[in-house]
Parts: structure tokens; sequence; C-alpha cells
């Protein structure tokens, strides 16, 4: 088997994994809204319903659509994700990871959606009474991998135009 495919099942696994169990354990031990600070000023567990996406985009839209639209996209982000990996060359590993990682993210909020109809989220990061809203392990997954994409891209950018 490909070394990008194990690095793309084994990274994917586990962060799914990681992302579930945190969810679980934020649903099974706090009420819904329910808040717990770890560092006052900077940073509580919460547990929130996002019904709508990064920002809680499409938040107000009705539940059919937004259940339609964000699993239909999701799905799609998922095939072409999976399609890209298998078809990537084994130098392009960065590629393969922030795609991992977006992809374990993807699926993790999607198991969400389905499950409950909204995405749990329950990492508060705040300064003073200004909030980011609350995200969660497969946002933070989805956060890097872009990060990580784009400073691939721009890393082999460079090395194109100086060869």
């Amino acid at each position: 088997m490909k070394k990008n495919i194990i690095v793309f099942i084994l990274g994917a696994t586990t962060v799914i994994v990681l992302d579930q169990i945190t969810k679980a354990a934020i649903v099974a031990k706090f009420f819904i809204h329910e808040s717990y600070t770890i560092v006052a000023g900077f940073f509580n567990l919460v547990y929130v319903m996002n019904p709508g996406a990064a920002f809680g985009f499409l938040a107000k839209a009705s539940a059919t659509f937004r259940y339609f639209f964000f699993t239909g996209i999701t799905i799609a982000v998922i095939i072409l994700i999976i399609y890209y990996v298998v078809k990537s060359k084994p130098q392009n590993m960065l590629m393969v990871i922030s795609l991992t990682l977006i992809f374990a993210g993807a699926v993790g909020n999607l198991i969400d959606r389905i499950r409950f109809g909204a995405v749990v989220d329950f990492l508060d990061v705040y300064i003073g009474t200004a909030h980011w809203p609350a995200f969660n392990v497969a946002d933070s997954a989805i956060s890097v991998g872009a990060v990580l994409m784009i400073w691939g891209m721009i890393m082999n950018r460079e090395k194109t135009h100086s060869s």
C-alpha cells in the first residue's frame, strides 16, 4: 500500500476518533450552554450546538436546507480528497497531511450533523468579553490542514519560481 494512503488512513482515523471522544465527553458531562473555566479570562469548555458552519454561517436557514446543503458539500469534499490522496505522488506528503486533517475534520463534523442535526462545539477561547466562536477538534483539524496546505502551496510556488 502506498505510504500516502497509510498516512491518510492512520491520521484521519486518529483525528476522527479524538474528535468524537471529546465531543461525547462534553455531551455526557455538560448541560447545553454550560461552561467551565479552564484559564480565567482566556479559555473555557462550553457545550454548544452549532446548526451552521464556521462563524454560524447559515445557522438561521431552515434545518432541512442546512442538513442537505452541508451534508452534500461535505460528501463532495470527502470524495475529492480521497481521489487526490489516492492519485498523489509520495513526495507530496505535506499536501497529503493537510488533506488528511481537512478530511478528518469534515468527517467528524458530518457525523455530528447526521446524529444531531448540528455540530457539537466546546472550545471557547476569549480575551475579556471578546470571544472567538466556539469550536471543536474537527474544526481545529480543518484550520491546521488549510494553513498547511497554503504554506505548502507557497513553498512549492517559490521552489518552482527559483528553478
